[in-house]
């Protein structure tokens, strides 16, 4: 949980969350396995009545109920006034800036999801060929694996054994497109992308399309003159939950040097490090606060993952950053 006070929001204060569950009106046909969730839209109104003013909507949930669930959501979240972000009818509503003026400033929210999750559940526009999708809003990333020569030279070979051809990639790949392949250093076996490299790794790489279409906005909302909130959700994490990964370091930093005020992410159900960079703060993750699991979900047992703070940032007249507080929640 993100609060921002005094010159960015005097009463009420900021209070942003992510929101990793559904609401809905009607009935509609749940798109996942084991890890399905949604809730009632009542669980909007507890929201507000402790405070929260300003919802994150793009994560990996977000279509859990498919496209009539983004369009319930909405629906919901408009209808109760909320500052919203992430989800929209096509990609031009899923990309817009959510804005309004809390306290003596305008504030500007983006919320991009970085996957991994099918196509299917990311807004489209509509062309020739294909009408619009309701979804959410997508930074496009590709995960790839580093691997050493003779690696994947074996791997190389082991496709050659069993045959596998581009039509048969495609096929198993249903209902994604096959992975595009860069050069001749990568492999795609069987949708996972391998490349060589010097050692074993794990690679993230961020389509910078994509990335300018989200950093153009950003530079537009703080041209007006907008305290901008930059958050990403993503699903890359490291082996070691608590670990920052190294290209949503770089891509956190570069949204700030594109003029966010502050950015903010999850993922991780963990805390993650917070970072000053040139003046302003970024919350690689904050933990959970609300997290309801499963008993039988084991994974989430570690200590770590029901140990969370919000933090509470403040501003002086001219809004710059004096300060964070940092304060733990019990879940």
């Amino acid at each position: 949980m993100l609060t921002l006070s005094r010159e960015i929001a005097r009463s009420p204060q900021l209070k942003s969350a992510s929101c990793s569950r559904y609401w809905r009106r009607s009935q509609h046909c749940p798109t996942k396995g084991r890890y399905f969730g949604y809730s009632r839209a009542e669980v909007l109104d507890a929201l507000q009545d402790i405070g929260f003013n300003a919802l994150a909507l793009a994560n990996n949930h977000a279509f859990d109920l498919g496209a009539g669930g983004v369009l319930s959501t909405l629906e919901e979240v408009q209808e109760r006034g909320f500052l919203h972000a992430g989800i929209g009818v096509d990609a031009t509503d899923a990309r817009e800036l959510g804005r309004r003026r809390l306290g003596t400033r305008d504030v500007a929210l983006l919320a991009i999801d970085a996957g991994p999750g099918p196509s299917s559940m990311y807004a489209e526009n509509h062309t020739a060929f294909r009408p619009s999708r309701p979804g959410v809003n997508r930074l496009k990333t590709v995960r790839k694996i580093g691997v050493p020569d003779g690696h994947f030279r074996r791997l190389a070979r082991l496709g050659g054994h069993l045959q596998s051809s581009p039509f048969e990639l495609t096929n198993y790949a249903q209902p994604e497109d096959p992975p595009e392949i860069a050069s001749d250093g990568e492999l795609n076996f069987y949708g996972t992308v391998f490349t060589q490299a010097a050692n074993f790794g794990r690679m993230v790489e961020v389509d910078q399309a994509s990335a300018s279409i989200h950093l153009s906005a950003i530079g537009q909302a703080s041209a007006r003159g907008d305290f901008v909130i930059a958050y990403l959700h993503h699903h890359h994490w490291e082996p070691g939950w608590q670990d920052v990964p190294r290209w949503v370091q770089t891509f956190a930093r570069t949204c700030i040097d594109a003029g966010a005020d502050v950015f903010v992410s999850h993922g991780a159900p963990v805390l993650q490090a917070v970072e000053i960079y040139n003046g302003l703060p970024i919350f690689y993750g904050l933990g959970n606060f609300l997290f309801h699991v499963h008993p039988d979900e084991g994974e989430w047992d570690p200590p770590e993952v029901w140990q969370s703070i919000v933090a509470a940032c403040r501003y002086d007249e001219s809004g710059t950053l004096e300060g964070i507080d940092l304060l733990p929640v019990v879940i």
